[in-house]
């Protein structure tokens, strides 16, 4: 059953009302007509089944059938702090992370990052991602879109970080040594609620400034196995173990 997530002002008593992308995808893409049934989000994460009563003047119109139980979302809220990465890799980034249920996704501008954004630059980004968030948890049945914040610089993160119990950065010069910790080593500490910040270096990896900045914050240095990954394929990496220690280990 296809899923939308309508903003707070569109929950009107018993009834929900999907306009703009979404009007244009029940109507135009998927061809939903009076009738039909679909899932509507609510921005605090409840999920109800909902029954198409009317199709008018650019809004659809929906009414509450059942509110859902359960939630697919991760037992511990993870943040993936991502260094500017080349190109569009940011974009598989924020889709794929949020399928494997990131909370919230923070670029930054780290000193080997090739790219730099201004604040035009920025605030396209932004829209972009947050797009690409929404879209990605209405396929994967998310209960909640991640947010998206604006890029930053490693001070400003750093305080961010402040609020986190774990914390955690893949750092390559880790995966050279067999007696590093690895990443499950540091997973087995976490513990379902728990706020969890993971920090990403761009394509070059982090200098030895901002490992040494990030170790003094408390951040615990890991590996990510014995091969050198991608800075893409690192976000991903790290939320696929989240998920494993934490949701599928833990309930056998």
């Amino acid at each position: 059953m296809q899923r939308y997530f309508v903003p707070n002002e569109n929950w009107a008593g018993e009834h929900v009302i999907l306009t703009d992308d979404d009007f244009h995808h029940v109507v135009r893409v998927m061809r939903f007509k009076e009738g039909d049934k679909i899932i509507c989000n609510h921005p605090e994460g409840q999920a109800s089944i909902c029954e198409i009563t009317q199709v008018e003047n650019n809004r659809v119109i929906a009414m509450i059938l059942e509110n859902l139980e359960g939630s697919a979302e991760l037992p511990v809220n993870v943040t993936i702090a991502q260094g500017l990465p080349k190109g569009d890799k940011m974009d598989l980034i924020i889709q794929k992370g949020t399928e494997l249920g990131a909370s919230s996704f923070i670029p930054f501008q780290a000193d080997r990052s090739v790219v730099l954004w201004d604040s035009k630059k920025m605030e396209k980004k932004l829209v972009r991602y947050s797009k690409i968030a929404k879209e990605a948890s209405e396929q994967s049945h998310r209960n909640k879109i991640p947010s998206i914040h604006p890029a930053m610089q490693i001070s400003e993160l750093l305080e961010e970080s402040s609020q986190y119990e774990l914390k955690i950065f893949p750092y390559e010069e880790e995966a050279k040594g067999k007696q590093s910790p690895s990443l499950g080593d540091i997973l087995q500490k976490a513990e379902p609620g728990q706020k969890i910040f993971v920090c990403i270096g761009p394509e070059g990896g982090f200098s030895s400034e901002e490992a040494e900045k990030l170790i003094q914050q408390g951040f615990h240095p890991v590996r990510l196995g014995p091969r050198i990954l991608r800075t893409e394929t690192a976000a991903l990496y790290t939320l696929a173990s989240i998920s494993y220690h934490l949701e599928e280990l833990r309930c056998q």
